[in-house]
């Protein structure tokens, strides 16, 4: 008779609390507490890390520097050089590294300085990561999270602009949260953080200082619900990061036309609420899908696809998505602007499918 072997992993014999949605309520919107969207992210890594001690912060300038970002300030003096961890500019290195951390139970917290390098960990968080679990028959989770500046942020050039959640959400496996705002970003990062499996969390530069109103409270935001922003029965425009600002923006242009939409802000992209924009879109008939990523092949190709499998015949108009120009994002200021959504391109679209 074959010997039998027992193995006690230790991420086995601690499993992180998940947390309850059943009776889930979106937090309050409405207060005088205003943080940066960058303290917003920092106070639920915190919680985490006071919570639990197997959370840890690795990355490039994380910890003497307070983060290229400063997203990690203080968090140092807090707590200390073994949990808050400087890594060599070397993304491959320190992503496997936090791989097999999460495989041996702890729950690691990766800052890209931009997603655009994580392109050099591409092995590690497409190849290892999301496949951990199904290539171990169950036996080796891994619950890890990614995040970094996604998308163009200001004059960085084509090399630290790439936005990835087109190409990164085609791998099953993980999870992608990509937040608009600091309440949001908040609860989703909180909610990351216990998640068992590879998350990854895309922040844009450019919302890192905008403020607004964050409960100083513990909270949590479900994956896959979306977040009707703005509510009107004209069209629908589906949304995800730093362009529904620019949606909201428009939508307040359209309604100075007595055009009202529904703004649908997705929050996460995998899992895709698609049952919240197909009750949109049957009480709208028309949509518009916004996307900071390149056309060909990305988010916006995939929602309107789905739209089009679950309601096509409630539409009168011809899906439309607006996404970036199909080029490598360029440096100079105005050619910059041009190339991104932004919210005259959107009342465009939108008059263009309710006219």
């Amino acid at each position: 008779m074959p010997a039998t072997i027992e193995i006690e992993h230790p991420a086995l014999l601690k499993p992180q609390p998940f947390p309850d949605f059943s009776d889930w309520q979106e937090p309050t919107r409405e207060g005088n507490r205003e943080i940066p969207f960058r303290e917003a992210l920092r106070e639920a890594m915190s919680f985490a890390m006071r919570e639990d001690d197997r959370v840890f912060l690795l990355g490039e300038e994380v910890a003497e520097y307070n983060g290229a970002y400063k997203v990690s300030q203080g968090m140092l003096d807090e707590f200390g050089p073994k949990r808050i961890i400087d890594t060599p500019i070397s993304e491959n290195g320190f992503a496997g590294m936090a791989i097999a951390a999460a495989m041996s139970g702890l729950r690691p917290i990766v800052e890209f300085m931009s997603w655009s390098f994580s392109l050099v960990a591409a092995d590690q968080i497409l190849n290892n990561a999301p496949k951990m679990l199904y290539m171990s028959g169950g036996q080796w989770g891994c619950p890890i999270v990614f995040r970094g500046n996604d998308g163009a942020g200001g004059q960085l050039g084509s090399t630290h602009s790439w936005c990835v959640e087109g190409l990164y959400s085609n791998v099953p496996g993980v999870k992608i949260v990509i937040p608009s705002n600091a309440i949001d970003a908040k609860g989703l990062l909180r909610t990351s953080i216990a998640d068992p499996d590879p998350v990854f969390f895309l922040e844009s530069e450019r919302m890192l200082g905008d403020t607004g109103h964050v409960p100083e409270e513990d909270y949590f935001i479900p994956f896959g619900k979306a977040r009707l922003a703005r509510e009107g029965d004209a069209c629908t425009i589906v949304s995800f990061g730093r362009p529904v600002n620019f949606c909201l923006e428009a939508a307040d242009k359209l309604a100075e036309e007595g055009i009202e939409v529904d703004v649908l802000d997705m929050r996460t992209i995998r899992p895709l609420d698609i049952d919240a924009i197909i009750e949109s879109v049957k009480k709208t008939n028309r949509v518009v899908v916004v996307d900071q990523s390149w056309p060909f092949a990305g988010v916006s190709s995939e929602v309107i696809t789905q739209i089009i499998e679950h309601a096509f015949d409630w539409l009168d108009h011809q899906p439309v998505r607006v996404n970036t120009a199909d080029v490598p994002t360029p440096y100079a200021k105005n050619l910059e602007a041009a190339y991104l959504p932004n919210a005259n391109r959107i009342v465009e679209a939108v008059k263009g499918v309710v006219q």
